[in-house]
């Protein structure tokens, strides 16, 4: 076994090499991440072959976004994200983290997602993250002390909520200067991204935003606000300029999610120069939640199927955070692989799910994780086979309900709090419409062939 020091210090000479000519010489990585890797159970050999299998191919559209990374982000940006990602969020991060799961016997997060402050400077409709108004802050001594506590624990990876996490942004790029070693992620309206903060994100090299749009110009504007459309265009114009990464965040409900799963909505990303877009699901969490947004299940198929789509053939990398359960386990809230910290302290399992019963003001972090929500989620996850269904509010209602009134604990909505059975009931119908249909797609999918293959 090769130490994880030896292993960093080699890929990061590979990289070295590979900057030179990433075309001739990217697979010459995959020779040196076999031979550190070796065949362990943290080995990861199917994302290799799948890795190998792009780099091969020059036709693929994974190949082509891979190359136009090289080509039009800045090498030293590309070079932070790829040791502070891949290699101390992964390879050094990844078993330091299982050795702390096996120690304390919790789940331990690969990354922490936090609220810097509640405030925003838009007043979109039906935004979640406005239930906690515009005075909660977390403190920079605060935040820092997280990332602290984290890295003891293998976690190199941070995601910034909110509110909107640019109304902190001094203080945004403090983190990034005080931890190099780390990479962060920011979820933004992009309003606030100048000429200025991005010769800051140039600088730090370790800051990625993740840009909220609805759609085009009209669906983006009736939510978010008249003009909103055209200064995230201008945002995105002076990162591409700066050639600095970034991606979207798009939820899809009922109403929006073929115009923003459209040919035309991801050519245009892919212009403007998105490297990713990550969908979310609507849920209706909030006393003022509208259930007619949920996608109905023909919706939801659709969605999965469309994705696929979309990775099978864009050069822009796409997730559904809903419909890729499969790859990962089911549910990967309560710390399996994130948690979430609001900006009153609140350590929420979920960043839809206000339920906790500690905070980070009072509690450790290693203290929080295994508090008894916690280990809740810890004990029941997956909360169901199929991994097509693995939420334990929006599929499964009936595990949160029974988890939320066995461990006490409380709703940290502080502005309008909404009794768990209150949003239970309203997830029970979705849930059961949804069933049938999942039920057949997971027969159907290879990770529910395999399953079953191991059942028998």
């Amino acid at each position: 076994m090769i130490p994880k020091s030896l292993s960093k210090f080699g890929l990061k000479t590979a990289y070295d090499y590979i900057e030179k000519n990433p075309e001739r010489n990217l697979p010459k990585l995959m020779e040196w991440v076999d031979r550190l890797a070796g065949d362990g159970p943290d080995s990861f050999p199917a994302q290799r072959e799948a890795f190998r299998t792009v780099i091969n191919d020059p036709d693929n559209n994974m190949y082509q976004l891979i190359m136009n990374i090289f080509r039009e982000v800045d090498n030293d940006v590309v070079k932070a994200v790829f040791e502070n990602f891949f290699l101390n969020a992964n390879i050094i991060g990844w078993p330091k983290q299982e050795e702390m799961r096996a120690k304390y016997n919790c789940n331990i997060p690969w990354a922490i997602l936090l609220d810097p402050t509640s405030a925003c400077n838009l007043h979109c409709t039906g935004c979640w993250a406005a239930e906690y108004g515009n005075k909660l802050n977390l403190t920079l001594g605060e935040i820092d002390c997280i990332i602290h506590q984290g890295k003891e624990l293998g976690i190199y990876m941070y995601i910034y909520t909110g509110g909107e996490p640019l109304v902190r942004k001094q203080d945004i790029i403090t983190l990034c200067e005080r931890h190099p070693d780390c990479q962060f992620l920011a979820f933004t309206n992009a309003t606030l991204i100048d000429e200025a903060f991005a010769d800051d994100m140039l600088r730090v090299k370790n800051f990625i935003p993740a840009i909220s749009l609805e759609g085009f110009e009209m669906a983006t504007d009736g939510r978010r606000g008249r003009g909103v459309y055209q200064k995230v265009v201008q945002a995105m114009s002076i990162l591409r300029r700066k050639r600095l990464p970034f991606g979207i965040s798009a939820c899809y409900t009922s109403q929006n999610l073929d115009s923003i799963s459209s040919d035309a909505f991801i050519d245009q990303l892919v212009k403007w120069g998105a490297r990713f877009i990550w969908y979310f699901h609507y849920m209706p969490v909030g006393n003022d939640a509208v259930p007619a947004l949920l996608p109905s299940p023909q919706q939801r198929e659709t969605m999965y199927h469309r994705i696929r789509e979309i990775r099978s053939t864009k050069p822009i990398f796409a997730m559904d955070f809903q419909n890729d359960g499969e790859y990962v386990g089911g549910c990967i809230a309560g710390g399996r692989r994130y948690l979430h910290i609001n900006a009153n302290g609140d350590v929420d399992p979920c960043v839809f799910i206000h339920y906790s019963d500690s905070n980070i003001r009072e509690k450790t972090l290693l203290e929080c994780l295994r508090s008894p929500i916690f280990m809740a989620y810890h004990d029941g996850q997956p909360f169901n086979d199929n991994h097509l269904r693995p939420c334990p509010m929006l599929e499964n209602p009936e595990k949160l309900r029974e988890m939320v009134h066995r461990t006490g604990a409380h709703s940290t909505d502080l502005q309008s709090p909404e009794s768990v059975d209150h949003l239970c009931d309203k997830c029970a119908p979705y849930a059961q419409c949804w069933e049938p249909e999942a039920e057949r797609l997971w027969e159907g999918s290879e990770a529910g062939k395999k399953a079953n293959r191991d059942k028998r």
